[in-house]
C-alpha cells in the first residue's frame, strides 16, 4: 500500500474568490472515485440506526440535543483508516452525509411529536413516522436547487462553521502529519475542558454579571444582565464565524438584553402581560432577565428571523427562477436529447426528478393528511398541505442561511411560528379541540423535520464541496438516511413513551415539547399570538434591509440565548488579531488556518465529550461537584477561560509560514 500524500485544502478554500480565479477541491472534479460503495453505505447506515437512537433517547431522557456530523465523521476517519481503504476521502464524505440525517431527523420529531402525548391525544407509530419522513424528503428536495447558490456562489461569503469543523477532521484524518497533529491535540484540549465543565462542574459553564453584588442589584431592579458562555466549542465556532458576522449577532444579542428587556421592565414592570392567553400571572417586574427574555423578548428574534427569510426569498428571485427555468427546459427536452455535460463535482439530481419529486411527496402528504387521521374532511387537509408546502419552502433558505453563517439552526423558533399559524389556520377552517391540536403538531413536526433536515444538508454539500464529492450522490443517498433515521426515531419514541411516559413524576422531560404543548393548547382554546413582539422583530429586520445591515445574523442575535452569543465575539476577535497581527499576507493566511484547526478541534472534543456527559447523565452517574460549582464556580470560571483563549492566540501565532 503506497504512503499518504499531504492532504490539505486549497489556500482558496474559505475565502471569496478573484476575478476569473476557481475552487479546485481535493478531489479531482475530472476523476471518477468509490464513493457510493457497500462499505460505505453499510456503515452510514449503522451510523444512522446508532446515534439517531442516542440522540433521541438522550434528548428526550435528558433535554440535550447533540449534532452527530462531526463524532460520525471520527469515527469513519479511524474505521477507514484502519481498514486502508481505497478512496477513503470519498467514502467518508458519504458515511457522513447518510449519518448526520439522524441529528436533523430527531430534532425535528422530538421538538414536536412529544407533545401529543403530553396534550393526551393518541398517535401510531406510523402517524409519527410518515410525518418524519415525509418532513425529511421535503427538506432535501427544497434545497437541492438552492445547492450551487450556497455553496458555490457565495464561496467565502459565508463561513459555514460546522462544515468547516467536520471537512477539517476529514481531511486532516486522511492526511495525517502537523494538521491531524494539531487537529487531535485541540480536540483533547477542547473535549478535557468542556468535559471537566459539564461532568464535573469544575467551574461554571456560564459567567454572568449577577456573580457580583451590582450585577445582582441591575438584574433585579433594572433587568440588566450579561452572560458568556465559557465553553470551548462555543469558542471555536465563534472563531470560525468570524469578527463580521459575531459582531452583527451579537449587536442583535445587546438590543434585546441592554435595551428591550429593560425597557419593557420600565414601561410595564407592574403589569401582567398575556400576549398567548396562557394564564400569566406574573408581573413583567417581578420576573427575572431571561424569563422576560424566553416569554416575551426571544418572539422579536423570532419574528425578524421569519421577516428577514422573507427579504432573503425575495433577494434570491434570481436564483429561484434559473432554478424554475432549468426545470422548464428540461421537461421542455426531447426524449434522447443530450444535456450540457457539467463537471462530476457540479452534477445534481436531474431537475425534472426534483419536481416529480416534490409533487409526489405533496400528493403524499395530502394524502397523509386526509386519509391517515390527522384531520378531519378534504378541505382540511388541503388547507394543512398549503401550510407544509408554503412555510417549507419559505424557511428552507432561512434555515441554509443560517447554518452557513452561525452554524444554528432556529427550527425550534421557525416551527413555534409554524404551529401558531397552523393553529389559527385551522380553528378557522373548524378543527378545534384533541383533533386540532394532533393535526396542528403532526403538520409542525411535517415542517420542523423538513427545516432540520435542509439547514443539516447545506452542511453535508458544502464539506462535499470543498473535498470533491459528487453531490447527486450525496443527494440522493440522503433519502435513505432520512428513511432509516425516521424509523429509528419514532420506534424509540414508542418504547420510551410506554416506558417512562412524557407527564407524570419520572417522565422524560422533553423541554422542546412541552413548550410546544404549552403554546398550542391555549391556541386551540381561543387563545392569542405574540403578534406584537413578531412586528417588532419584522420591523427591525425591515429597517436593518433599508440600511444594507444583514437582518438574519441580527434576528438569530435577537433569538439565541446572550450566553451562547458573546463567546461567538471573542472568537471573531481572536481570528481578526491572529489574521491581521503580521505585515506579511502569507504569514497572516497561515495562522487564520491554524487557528481555524483549533478552532474546528475545539468543536470535535466538546462535541464527542457532550456525548459523553450526557450518557453519563443518563446513566445517574452523578460526578457533578454541585457545591463547589455553586461556591466557586464563576469565580473561577475566568481563569481556564482566558487561557483557554491564550492557548488558541498563542498557537495559531507561531505559524510563521503555509
Amino acid at each position: 500500500m503506497e504512503d499518504k500524500k499531504p492532504v490539505s485544502l486549497p489556500e482558496n478554500a474559505q475565502r471569496e474568490l478573484k476575478p476569473g480565479e476557481k475552487y479546485v477541491p481535493i478531489l479531482d472534479p475530472a476523476k471518477k472515485y468509490a464513493e457510493v460503495t457497500p462499505y460505505s453505505v453499510c456503515l452510514g447506515i449503522l451510523m444512522v440506526v446508532l446515534f439517531s437512537a442516542a440522540a433521541a433517547y438522550l434528548g428526550l431522557k435528558v433535554g440535550q440535543v447533540f449534532e452527530a456530523a462531526i463524532p460520525i465523521a471520527i469515527i469513519a476517519v479511524g474505521l477507514t483508516s484502519a481498514l486502508k481503504k481505497n478512496d477513503g476521502l470519498a467514502q467518508n464524505v458519504i458515511i457522513q452525509s447518510i449519518g448526520g440525517c439522524s441529528g436533523a431527523v430527531v430534532a425535528g420529531a422530538i421538538f414536536t411529536l412529544p407533545a401529543i402525548y403530553i396534550l393526551g391525544v393518541e398517535v401510531n407509530f406510523w402517524q409519527m413516522f410518515l410525518s418524519s419522513l415525509l418532513g425529511g424528503v421535503l427538506g432535501i428536495l427544497f434545497l437541492i436547487p438552492f445547492r450551487k447558490y450556497f455553496v458555490k456562489e457565495m464561496h467565502g461569503k459565508y463561513p459555514f462553521p460546522e462544515a468547516t469543523a467536520t471537512t477539517q477532521v476529514l481531511v486532516s484524518g486522511e492526511s495525517g502529519g502537523s494538521s491531524a497533529k494539531t487537529l487531535v491535540w485541540a480536540g483533547l484540549i477542547g473535549g478535557l475542558y468542556d468535559f471537566l465543565v459539564a461532568t464535573f462542574g469544575t467551574w461554571a459553564e456560564t459567567l454572568s454579571t449577577t456573580v457580583m453584588g451590582w450585577g445582582q442589584a441591575m438584574a433585579d431592579k433594572a433587568k440588566v444582565v450579561l452572560k458568556i458562555n465559557t465553553g470551548a466549542a462555543v469558542l471555536g465556532l465563534g472563531y470560525i464565524v468570524g469578527l463580521k458576522y459575531a459582531f452583527i449577532i451579537c449587536c442583535g444579542s445587546l438590543l434585546v438584553w441592554l435595551v428591550i428587556i429593560p425597557l419593557m421592565n420600565l414601561i410595564w414592570g407592574g403589569s401582567v402581560i398575556d400576549l398567548m392567553g396562557t394564564g400569566v400571572m406574573t408581573t413583567i417586574g417581578e420576573m427575572a432577565p431571561e424569563q422576560i427574555f424566553k416569554d416575551y423578548a426571544r418572539h422579536i428574534g423570532i419574528g425578524g428571523i421569519a421577516t428577514a427569510g422573507i427579504i432573503g426569498i425575495i433577494k434570491s428571485f434570481g436564483v429561484i427562477k434559473s432554478a424554475a427555468g432549468l426545470a422548464v427546459s428540461e421537461f421542455k427536452r426531447k426524449p434522447g436529447a443530450v444535456a450540457d455535460k457539467v463537471e462530476r463535482t457540479d452534477e445534481d439530481l436531474p431537475m425534472k426528478t426534483i419536481v416529480w419529486g416534490v409533487v409526489i411527496a405533496l400528493l403524499a402528504i395530502f394524502a397523509y393528511f386526509a386519509f391517515g387521521g390527522v384531520v378531519n374532511n378534504v378541505w382540511q387537509a388541503i388547507v394543512g398541505l398549503l401550510i407544509v408546502a408554503i412555510v417549507s419552502f419559505l424557511f428552507t433558505t432561512v434555515a441554509a442561511n443560517a447554518i452557513a453563517i452561525v452554524g444554528t439552526n432556529p427550527v425550534s423558533g421557525m416551527t413555534l411560528m409554524t404551529l401558531i399559524i397552523a393553529s389559527l389556520i385551522l380553528v378557522a377552517v373548524g378543527l378545534k379541540g384533541n383533533a386540532g391540536m394532533a393535526a396542528a403538531l403532526i403538520i409542525g413536526g411535517v415542517v420542523c423535520t423538513a427545516l432540520s433536515v435542509a439547514g443539516s444538508f447545506i452542511t453535508d454539500l458544502k464539506i462535499g464541496y470543498w473535498i470533491g464529492s459528487t453531490p447527486k450522490k450525496q443527494e440522493g443517498w440522503k433519502f435513505l438516511g432520512v428513511a432509516v433515521s425516521a424509523v429509528t426515531v419514532c420506534g424509540v419514541m414508542l418504547v420510551l413513551n410506554k416506558t417512562y411516559g412524557f407527564t407524570g413524576d419520572q417522565a422524560l422531560v422533553a423541554p422542546q415539547a412541552n413548550a410546544m404543548a404549552a403554546v398550542i393548547q391555549p391556541m386551540m382554546n381561543g387563545g392569542g399570538a405574540p403578534w406584537l413582539m413578531y412586528g417588532i422583530g419584522a420591523a427591525i429586520a425591515l429597517l436593518l434591509t433599508l440600511f444594507k445591515v444583514p437582518a438574519l445574523p441580527f434576528a438569530l442575535g435577537m433569538f439565541i440565548p446572550i450566553d451562547l452569543n458573546l463567546p461567538l465575539l471573542v472568537g471573531g476577535a481572536i481570528s481578526w488579531y491572529v489574521s491581521t497581527h503580521s505585515k506579511d499576507a502569507a504569514v497572516n493566511t497561515a495562522r487564520q488556518e491554524k487557528g481555524t484547526l483549533i478552532a474546528s478541534g475545539f468543536i470535535a472534543g466538546g462535541a464527542l465529550m457532550g456525548v459523553v456527559s450526557a450518557i453519563l447523565r443518563f446513566a445517574n452517574v452523578d460526578l457533578f461537584l454541585t457545591e463547589w460549582n455553586a461556591a466557586y464556580g464563576e469565580a473561577i470560571a475566568i481563569v481556564p477561560f482566558l487561557l483557554l483563549i491564550a492557548y488558541m492566540v498563542y498557537s495559531s501565532m507561531k505559524t510563521n509560514k503555509r
